[in-house]
């Protein structure tokens, strides 16, 4: 461990690992090391022997639920939007060939105590009963409106500037119901909150289209799955960054980040030896997550706490048309919240658990000291559950860009239902890191789901 590298990254999660990919193929040297003896950290995908043993480390997994080898839980719940970035990504770097996709049967919206398909184009908006007859034809060309929009174009644009006008005036201008601003900000625009209606339509004029592209790609929802859990995800990209010179240590602890006598970085200290490199990337967890380090400095704060609920079942969720995977949006609104409920449904189709057994994750934004409370509302949509596995994790930010000392920390992963946050971490640390913006050439490649 003795030569220098260009980089060393710290933790083998998602984002790290996009970023060792990239930078390897950017022809940086980098070694990239994790303190686990697997791949993902955070957003690791575990078997049965990895869950029980992180949750209940005193109790052998029940023999009813099959072979440990089945199993590939995601402890992170997230889909990919098929016309997402991360697909740009994963395209552009032709990871694509060491995954395969499937798609997510179903993406739902719950009403009213009940759940309903999102409608995604006009015709499902014209058949959905989350509408009645007149909003319906409001909601027609509120969806005409959106995808005949050209900026070049004055005529399509009906009056509404999507740069100056807010939301909540371009849902005034067509007049749309407030359960039906819920399912298209929510379930569409996959907003968490109602922040977005003050602001500037833009951002959520695009996050619809992206939406209803996606669900144009492959039809039944807009989301596709690796087979074999998300933790395939770092995986390929640490082959990417291998191919590309890449060094991987896993089962390494790190002991000490390195400075120099004016607080810059220097290197890692595992045991007794120090490996140099002129800059580190690496999530919260290797830089005292909240707690002060060398010398008193905060190099992480916590900005809130998100719970997840790893349920197992028996059977599909009910409501879903027996759908073998789904994805049902709990807007703030109808459960009298500040932030949406998510649940994540996954099943022996995508590989990830024994025939018969579906894989459901209840997640949200804590907000008040009662947090098992909170996903009451999601684990009712289930039905029986056969058993659930809780974590309260914490949501770290950095305090600083890293430019002054060139070390970069990844912020946690959120709770948002998807890995559009996750690319722009990537193109946020990227530009600090690198010094420029991340241009991926495009290749018109479809991935097969």
């Amino acid at each position: 461990m003795d030569e220098e590298y260009d980089v060393i990254v710290l933790g083998t999660g998602l984002t790290e690992c996009i970023l060792s990919g990239l930078l390897s193929v950017e022809g940086k040297k980098v070694l990239h090391m994790d303190r686990n003896d697997y791949y993902g950290g955070d957003s690791a995908s575990l078997n049965l022997t990895q869950l029980y043993r992180k949750f209940r480390p005193d109790q052998a997994p029940p023999t009813e639920l099959g072979r440990d080898r089945d199993y590939a839980v995601d402890l992170i719940p997230k889909f990919i939007i098929a016309s997402g970035e991360l697909t740009r990504i994963l395209v552009h770097t032709d990871v694509t060939r060491y995954l395969e996709f499937k798609q997510i049967a179903g993406s739902f919206v719950y009403r009213d105590g009940k759940i309903s398909k999102v409608p995604s184009t006009e015709m499902e908006a014209v058949k959905s009963p989350l509408m009645g007859l007149f909003e319906k034809r409001r909601a027609k060309k509120f969806f005409e409106f959106l995808q005949s929009w050209k900026d070049e174009d004055p005529a399509t644009h009906q009056g509404v500037n999507l740069d100056k006008d807010t939301m909540a005036s371009v849902y005034e201008k067509f007049g749309l119901e407030p359960g039906t601003q819920d399912f298209i900000g929510h379930a569409m625009a996959l907003y968490l909150d109602d922040d977005y209606k003050t602001k500037p339509a833009r951002p959520a004029y695009e996050r619809i289209v992206l939406y209803t592209s996606s669900m144009a790609r492959y039809g039944k929802s807009p989301y596709i799955y690796p087979l074999y859990g998300l933790g395939e995800l770092p995986q390929s990209f640490a082959r990417l960054s291998a191919i590309y010179g890449g060094t991987y240590m896993l089962d390494k602890s790190i002991d000490e980040i390195v400075t120099d006598a004016n607080g810059k970085f220097v290197g890692v200290r595992s045991g007794t030896e120090t490996v140099k490199a002129k800059q580190v990337i690496g999530d919260p967890s290797y830089f005292g997550a909240g707690k002060p380090t060398d010398g008193g400095k905060v190099r992480v704060i916590e900005e809130g706490k998100v719970i997840r609920a790893i349920c197992f079942l028996k059977h599909p969720i009910p409501g879903t048309d027996d759908a073998d995977s789904a994805q049902i949006i709990i807007p703030q609104n109808q459960v009298g919240r500040r932030n949406d409920i998510y649940v994540a449904m996954v099943s022996s189709t995508h590989n990830v658990c024994a025939k018969d057994v579906y894989v459901a994750i209840v997640s949200t934004i804590v907000e008040t000291d009662r947090p098992e409370q909170e996903i009451v509302p999601g684990l009712q949509l289930l039905g029986p559950i056969y058993d659930k596995f809780v974590t309260i994790s914490s949501v770290y930010t950095p305090t600083a860009s890293g430019k002054d000392d060139q070390i970069f920390i990844t912020r946690s992963y959120d709770a948002t239902s998807h890995f559009e946050t996750v690319v722009d971490e990537v193109n946020d640390v990227w530009k600090r890191v690198v010094g420029k913006d991340l241009v991926l050439k495009k290749r018109e490649v479809e991935v097969e789901a």
